[in-house]
């Protein structure tokens, strides 16, 4: 299987979904299109993997090539492929399919629990998940859910932490992607970030990573590599 992974920021983790890939042998491509890199035309992969920045969905003046990757993720989830957005990535797939983004709403920071709806305990990707779970979160923003979408996750901060069109385009508020590992260098990446948004998080952060973590880990490896299963 092929690949294409888009990131929309200099400092990008595959994490739990590239275990997933390498198990499954794919052939994975990396686009940086934050740094000008040429989008792929959605041709030649089998699936698309969308990822997070810190920028909006619609800053199209400072990221001139967010309405052509919405359209490209639009495209490939028209021809059956596989296509997955991953925070920022699943508000450009909301936007791709006619979705509002709503803007500064709903901040979430740390591991947060997230709960199925009835259509995500019968999905094909959450359903391997059972109950509420917990799993990292790190955004501002959240959408409406586009025209034909099935939302399969919520909780309290965003009403639309999952969501599906068609047979295999997801989009996940969530980072189900972010292992301890991710977020310890993140941690170690954006020490002033974090602790503006969250005092106390480096300090506190060992037991935090002790109480969810383990779940977390097994939850997003889980949600991964059924998504793969798809491609």
């Amino acid at each position: 299987m092929r690949v294409a992974v888009i990131e929309n920021t200099e400092v990008s983790h595959l994490g739990q979904v590239g275990v997933a890939l390498r198990e499954a042998d794919a052939e994975i491509q990396t686009y940086r299109a934050w740094a000008g890199e040429a989008l792929p035309d959605g041709s030649y992969h089998d699936a698309i993997v969308v990822l997070g920045g810190e920028q909006n969905a619609r800053a199209d003046k400072t990221h001139p090539y967010l309405p052509d990757l919405a359209r490209l993720m639009r495209r490939m989830g028209q021809a059956d492929k596989a296509v997955l957005g991953i925070c920022l990535g699943s508000q450009l797939l909301a936007r791709a399919w006619g979705g509002r983004n709503l803007l500064g709403i709903a901040p979430e920071f740390g591991w947060q629990q997230v709960r199925l709806t009835k259509d995500g305990i019968k999905d094909p990707v959450l359903s391997v998940i059972k109950g509420d779970f917990p799993i990292f979160q790190w955004h501002r923003d959240t959408f409406t859910l586009p025209d034909g979408a099935v939302r399969l996750a919520r909780n309290r901060a965003a009403a639309n932490q999952c969501f599906r069109i068609g047979r295999a385009s997801y989009g996940m508020q969530f980072h189900f992607e972010a292992s301890r590992k991710v977020v310890e260098d993140w941690n170690s990446d954006f020490p002033d970030t974090v602790e503006r948004i969250r005092p106390g998080w480096l300090s506190d952060y060992p037991r935090f990573a002790a109480e969810h973590g383990p779940r977390a880990d097994a939850a997003g490896l889980a949600i991964a590599r059924a998504w793969v299963a798809l491609i």
